[in-house]
């Protein structure tokens, strides 16, 4: 049973996700902006027929395919290296990712376009809205760097040891 846990935080992003993408949809207007805290962050209800932070807006069937892709590879990745070596924090790295995705392929799928509401407006240069799935994207890359770069650190401190019996 422990070898599907993974399944349970990507099933929770894809939840969070779209519970609070309804609660936009149902409760705001379109370009709605209301403050949550004034000066620091708005929920803004827009729709991003594009990418990550509104890139490349009318061009759906590249993210449809490349998301696919990029969601596949993940769970092939997930199921096919978990034979080998499980890791907790690359495992739930990966599933904030593939949930991250999934959440925003539903959108792309059922609505034709991405729903963002995530409104930062403490930093100035940033203009962007975004969504929780997209949150999810980011920390579950930040994740996947943090863990590859403590994988090779201790690598790299076994091959100074000359402990080579275990590597990974």
């Amino acid at each position: 049973m422990k070898r599907f846990l993974w399944i349970i935080p990507m099933a929770a992003v894809v939840g969070l996700d779209q519970f609070t993408k309804w609660l936009i949809v149902s409760n705001f207007e379109l370009n709605e902006s209301r403050a949550v805290i004034d000066g620091v962050l708005n929920f803004t209800y827009i729709r991003n027929d594009g990418a990550a932070l509104g890139m490349l807006d009318d061009h759906r069937w590249i993210f449809m395919v490349t998301s696919t892709l990029a969601i596949v590879a993940g769970l092939v990745f997930m199921f096919v290296y978990y034979q080998k070596h499980y890791d907790p924090m690359l495992y739930t790295s990966l599933s904030f990712i593939v949930g991250g995705g999934i959440g925003n392929m539903i959108d792309r799928t059922v609505l034709g376009y991405v729903v963002d509401f995530i409104d930062v407006r403490f930093i100035p240069f940033w203009k962007w809205i975004f969504n929780v799935a997209d949150v999810f994207v980011c920390v579950g890359s930040a994740l996947v760097v943090l863990y590859v770069l403590i994988s090779d650190i201790k690598q790299s401190r076994k091959n100074k040891t000359g402990d080579h019996s275990s590597q990974n």
